[in-house]
Order: structure tokens, then sequence, then C-alpha cells
């Protein structure tokens, strides 16, 4: 390896790095605080960078929040998705998985809300959550895999697929959710919509 190619894997790590800081630190003031109190001031101050490296990584608060409540959830999920009994299958699982996170809904009904509403609130913001469900996606596939047998191929797309369908299934639950005004059951709706998916036996 170059020492050139050397640094630029270490210029990328460090912004990676930066970017991870910043979103965790919109995520956490967020969480505790609510979407609407939370400030870039505050943000850059917890993270420990300064307004223009902020702007650098994200266009506005409502970006970076919505990056690192993402960042948050998939790591629940995966987790959740792997401590599950590996007998279970592909959709199995997930579907036991949103069951398992659903067990606190009630009590946390209104920060959902809140940021089923902000992932809503723009076109850009919509652009930016439809692109954070690339990274469900690929974090499912790859947390289910193992479910389909140790001979699966390579390039297989049934692990891929079930985390697309996945996705489309609770962004559908949640488009319905919101008519409602969140006033409804969002995990039953998710259920129903994951039900819903059939593929065949691996």
């Amino acid at each position: 390896m170059s020492v050139e190619v050397a640094q630029r894997g270490l210029r990328e790590r460090k912004r990676d790095e930066t970017r991870r800081r910043i979103a965790d630190a919109a995520a956490e003031l967020a969480s505790a605080q609510g979407i609407v109190e939370t400030t870039v001031e505050q943000i850059v101050e917890r993270a420990g960078v300064g307004r223009a490296t902020f702007f650098r990584y994200f266009e506005s608060k409502e970006l970076a929040i919505a990056t690192g409540l993402s960042d948050v959830a998939i790591f629940v999920l995966v987790a959740t998705l792997r401590d599950l009994p590996p007998e279970l299958g592909p959709l199995e699982a997930v579907r036991a998985a949103h069951r398992a996170l659903a067990v606190d809904f009630e009590e946390r009904r209104e920060m959902y809300l809140e940021q089923a509403l902000l992932c809503r609130s723009s076109a850009a913001m919509l652009a930016w959550t439809l692109h954070l469900y690339v990274d469900w996606e690929i974090a499912i596939a790859e947390a289910v895999r193992s479910r389909f047998g140790e001979d699966l191929a390579d390039d297989d797309p049934r692990p891929r697929l079930v985390g697309a369908m996945s996705m489309a299934a609770a962004r559908l639950a949640c488009d319905r959710w919101l008519e409602s005004e969140g006033s409804g059951d969002l995990p039953a709706l998710v259920e129903r919509q994951l039900a819903g998916l059939e593929l065949g036996s691996p």
C-alpha cells in the first residue's frame, strides 16, 4: 500500500468519525429534549466541532438528527435480529424483531411521532429518509443472511429482498399511522404489513 493510499484511507476514516460524532450528538440531544428544542449550536458543542464543520457534513440540524436516530435504530434492530433463535426464518425473524422492539411503543409514542413527522417535513428530508432506508435494507440483509442456510450463494438476491420488502412494509405502515395523526397502533400496522410478505422456500 502506498503512502498516498494510506493517507487517503486515514482521511476517509476521520471524515466518517466526524460525521458519526455529529450525528450521534444530534440524536442524543433530540432524544433528551425533542427535535424542535435541539439547535445546531448545541449539536456542535456536544460533538466538539465548529459550525463550518457541521455544515460541511449536514445541510440542517434535521438531517443530522435523522441520520443519528437512524444509526441508533439500525444498531438496535440488527442486535435484536441476531439474538433471536436461529431456527426462525428470515421474515419470521424480522417480524419477531419488530414485535420485540414494540414493547415500549406506548411509552415512546410521542417520540416516534415526532421522528416520523420530521422525516416527512420537507422534500429534502423525505429524500434523505429514503436514502437512509438503503442503509436499513443492507443492515437487515446482512443480519438475516445466515437464516437462509450456509450454502447461500454470494449473489443470491433474497437477503437484500427481505431488507427491501421489510423497509417498504414499515414505510407503508408508518404512512397509514400518520393518517391517524399518530393515534393508531403502529406496531400492529407494521405487523400487518409484514404478514403480507411471502417468499419461496430457501
